[in-house]
């Protein structure tokens, strides 16, 4: 980690807080933002209250992202002061590369504003706040400058998110994040295998390989999808876990399907996005498959890998959704037997091309709808976990129950929930980071439970 405290003497012993919104990527951004802070000699803080600087890493995916960042920046105004000087309020992430200065405009305690592609700028943006004061703002950057050449602050030390190409060129109907994030850019292949063979040698046991398509990864760069070659590359790197997402299903190639089935570090589950049952629908939102195409692709996806765990995310209320687009939605939640699904509400982008498709459907259809497929999905996901009753699972420890801090939590291979009490006369912390054996006793709809058995690894 370089030491860069001497580039930014105003940050030195500068107190930070940041909370992240959104998807994984978001996730990683903030630890590199962390690692950034770190090296310019700024010390992480518990909570607003304690910070100098408090950023928030902001997702536009859905309306409630903009309202909760807005009622989150309110709020700092009531903050007794900093600790010593004044606090700045910094505003990355995807919100910050769309809005950029009219953020300034609605929120006047906002000092900093930073895309996605400015991260690497960050620490300037600050030292310059707080050194000569006024308003700072960088949206418009090279997009080859992006987050993954900073140091990183991990948030655990068992785990790594690691990107592997950012943007999208899918340009879904609905979805803001290609204009954000821009187009797709892939890593160097070899890049990503060298860093994940260092994450081996240190205390990580699991790596999660991010991109908005993973499927695309290389096509860019190398002239083809390079994702399967990857997935068995980074397979040999000694590192025990691997896990990635997100999956379009057009680009879902026979190669990775084999990788996900040959290769024995890459976890037994599967995230991939169907967004809707009905082809018209997907039609509209433009994600160039059909409802049929999905279904065969979940056939052959478990022809190779029979106990898979499929999730997938899945959007009601979509313009012109009628109740038969719905039932097909329904009826593909059933027959795909989902382990577990993320279902949201439509949720209207201003810049999208579905943010001009009219809609009258009344908001409480739209609701009772959503309520239907949330019970198909919880019995498809209860239906699923049954499958473990009387099985011996290896679950990553991450920590204790927040109900119960006797309990232990943790992620079984299929990415399910596992608790299971803490063995007599071990302290909790040692187990984190380590993979123990659960006898299964208990499978409810969200999680499993049973009993460790055996000496952790």
């Amino acid at each position: 980690m370089a030491d860069m405290s001497l580039s930014y003497p105003s940050l030195v012993q500068k107190t930070y807080f940041i909370r992240t919104f959104g998807c994984q990527m978001n996730l990683h951004d903030a630890e590199r933002v962390s690692g950034l802070l770190d090296s310019c000699g700024c010390l992480e803080a518990s909570s607003p209250e304690e910070a100098n600087i408090v950023i928030f890493m902001t997702c536009c995916v859905r309306e409630a992202a903009d309202q909760r960042l807005y009622g989150q920046c309110s709020s700092m105004k009531s903050l007794p002061d900093a600790p010593s000087g004044r606090r700045v309020i910094a505003i990355g992430g995807c919100i910050a590369q769309r809005d950029g200065e009219r953020l300034l405009d609605t929120l006047d305690n906002v000092d900093v504003v930073f895309g996605t592609s400015a991260i690497t700028h960050l620490a300037e943006l600050l030292n310059a706040t707080f050194a000569e004061g006024g308003r700072h703002v960088l949206t418009s950057e090279n997009p080859d400058d992006v987050a993954t050449s900073l140091p990183w602050h991990r948030a655990t030390g068992y785990h790594a998110w690691v990107p592997i190409m950012t943007g999208c060129n899918n340009f879904c109907s609905y979805c803001i994040v290609p204009y954000v994030r821009g187009r797709e850019r892939s890593r160097l292949f070899e890049e990503i295998v060298d860093e994940v063979e260092g994450l081996s040698r240190t205390a990580v046991r699991e790596v999660t390989l991010l991109g908005q398509n993973v499927n695309s990864y290389g096509r860019d760069r190398y002239g083809n999808p390079r994702f399967a070659e990857l997935l068995r590359a980074v397979g040999e790197t000694g590192i025990e876990r691997i896990r990635f997402t997100s999956s379009h299903p057009k680009d879902l190639l026979p190669e990775t399907i084999d990788a996900l089935a040959e290769v024995p570090q890459v976890m037994p589950h599967l995230h991939l996005a169907v967004q809707s049952g009905s082809s018209r629908i997907l039609k509209l939102m433009n994600r160039r498959y059909t409802r049929e195409y999905y279904l065969d692709l979940v056939e052959r996806v478990r022809e190779r890998i029979p106990h898979i765990a499929l999730t997938t995310d899945i959007i009601v209320g979509f313009p012109g959704e009628t109740e038969e687009d719905f039932a097909q939605t329904l009826s593909l939640a059933e027959e795909a037997r989902f382990s577990q699904a993320f279902t949201f509400i439509y949720s209207r982008r201003a810049g999208t091309p579905a943010a001009e498709i009219p809609d009258d459907t009344p908001r409480e259809v739209i609701q009772e709808r959503f309520d239907r497929l949330v019970k198909v999905i919880e019995g498809t996901a209860y239906d699923y976990n049954q499958h473990e009753l009387g099985a011996r699972v290896p679950v990553l420890v991450e920590g204790v129950s927040k109900k119960d801090s006797h309990r232990l939590q943790g992620k079984s291979p299929m990415n399910q929930t596992v608790h299971a009490p803490v063995p007599e006369g071990v302290d909790p912390a040692s187990l984190i980071g380590k993979i123990v054996d659960v006898d299964i006793d208990v499978a409810r709809t969200w999680y499993l439970s049973g009993t460790v058995v055996g000496d952790p690894r």
